[in-house]
């Protein structure tokens, strides 16, 4: 076997290749030229050397030559937006910010040209953009985290025993100022109308409650700030104690004010967002629903929000149910609830949500929507003996005389007074499930037999022997 050096092979090669391409180009000169391939054109877009050339006959002009953009609305777009520091927001950043940083920030302002932010730099202009560019002295509580001015707490600081709480209360009792005598404060009934002063709060008008709270508060404020007009009234005023009771640190370390762990709440007016999410209020209601939770049952049933209010509704049932998904088992509450008027309807609403007070608002608002009218004999029973059944659960729920009461177990005497049934007796046949036995029993309630259907389906005429033989005085 032999050995050939690389410079060798290298030259073999080239003279193949110089052979091979010498062949095929005879090769070439002796055949005819073949025809080029034509193939149809299914649209009419020009092809992509036409394309190519269509883009060339156009040169590129600028917005300047345009006259879409001159110096002057360059400078007027930078005044409007970039706008330098006065020198009233550069004397209030000295309070704020030390010399060095002070010194920091004029670089920084130096250093950046305006003008190059306007014709370079991207303006967001969506919805979404942020409410700033580089204005810190305001604080956004959707992007900005609260500022902490306060020192971190002291990591030795423990509750105080007797004496130091004894020795605390004197020193705040010698440090409060002369103000008006304790229990002369005003009260809330005091910043209201004549007319409601009498009345519980629950009962005022939306409009004045707020009023009378907004009024309170600042009263509170100007009692705490206020300076002692006598130096002879000497006694801590109410505003002192509740501040002492609800400010004041029950720990050894000096009543040092903290940082708050609670996210800053959100303004009033969101822009971009006011008004989408507010809560739909009728003048109509005198202020029973300011948190507009009734307007939507309100256009389903057509029922005043008075009416909605004098319903009798009850939770039932309530219970916690899990769904299985891949974080893991999520829990929520499931709520049943009922609704009735006392005088014939009864309605019934199941809700599920992860807080056991919304599922219990959404089941009473479902009940109320779906109440249904409940057949009664001399409005005090139900016809005959009736069945209802669901799942494993039968409930049977049978008439009785004139003053016999409702011998039902406890969730079905809240169904019966609730659509106005007094005289009644049940059983359970089966299982004995909280939910399902009350949806059996409403059931069995909706669907009792009607005796004047019955009787016109045989051709005979009903004849109520009770009231017959009582001449109509009947209960």
């Amino acid at each position: 076997m032999s050995v050939v050096s690389p410079v060798a092979r290298s030259l073999f090669s080239r003279r193949l290749a110089a052979a091979v391409t010498a062949t095929a180009t005879t090769a070439t000169a002796t055949a005819p030229a073949a025809a080029p391939p034509t193939c149809r054109q299914f649209h009419t877009s020009p092809k992509l050397d036409a394309r190519k050339r269509g883009r060339k006959r156009f040169s590129s002009i600028s917005a300047v030559q345009m006259g879409l953009v001159n110096e002057e609305k360059i400078q007027e777009f930078t005044d409007k937006t970039f706008k330098r520091y006065t020198p009233e927001e550069i004397e209030a950043l000295k309070k704020v910010y030390t010399p060095e940083q002070i010194a920091a920030i004029e670089a920084g302002e130096a250093t950046i040209d305006p003008r190059d932010l306007t014709i370079q730099g991207r303006l967001r202009v969506d919805p979404y953009r942020l409410p700033y560019i580089d204005d810190f002295s305001h604080i956004s509580p959707v992007i900005d985290k609260r500022p902490k001015r306060e020192p971190p707490p002291d990591p030795n600081a423990r509750f105080m025993n007797l004496d130091e709480f004894t020795e605390d209360l004197i020193a705040w009792a010698d440090s409060f100022r002369t103000g008006e005598v304790t229990g002369n404060l005003k009260k809330l009934h005091d910043f209201v109308p004549e007319e409601w002063q009498k009345k519980p709060e629950g009962t005022w008008p939306g409009d004045v409650r707020k009023k009378a709270h907004e009024d309170f508060m600042d009263y509170l404020k100007a009692e705490a700030k206020r300076k002692p007009e006598d130096a002879e009234e000497n006694g801590p005023t109410d505003a002192d104690f509740l501040q002492y009771i609800l400010e004041r640190s029950s720990m050894t370390d000096k009543n040092l004010k903290s940082n708050s762990a609670l996210a800053p709440g959100l303004p009033h007016k969101v822009p971009g967002v006011s008004g989408l999410y507010k809560s739909e209020v009728d003048p109509n209601d005198q202020g029973l629903d300011d948190t507009g939770v009734y307007q939507d049952l309100k256009k389903r049933t057509g029922m005043s929000v008075r009416d909605i209010l004098n319903l009798s509704t009850v939770t039932l049932v309530r219970r916690f149910v899990s769904n299985q998904t891949r974080m893991g088992k999520i829990r929520s509450a499931s709520v049943l609830s009922i609704a009735g008027n006392k005088d014939g309807w009864l309605g019934l609403g199941i809700a599920k949500s992860t807080e056991n007070e919304t599922a219990m608002t959404k089941s009473r608002l479902l009940a109320i929507q779906n109440m249904r009218p409940i057949r009664r004999y001399e409005n005090r029973t139900i016809y005959g003996t009736v069945t209802g059944k669901v799942g494993a659960a039968v409930v049977e729920l049978r008439s009785r005389p004139p003053g016999f009461g409702l011998r039902v177990p406890h969730r079905i005497f809240e169904m019966c007074r609730a659509c106005g049934i007094q005289d009644l007796s049940s059983k359970f046949l089966r299982s004995h499930n909280p939910l399902n036995t009350v949806k059996a029993a409403y059931e069995a309630l909706t669907n009792q037999p009607d005796p004047e259907e019955i009787a016109i389906g045989r051709g005979k005429k009903l004849v109520d022997v009770r009231k017959v033989y009582y001449g109509g005085r009947v209960l």
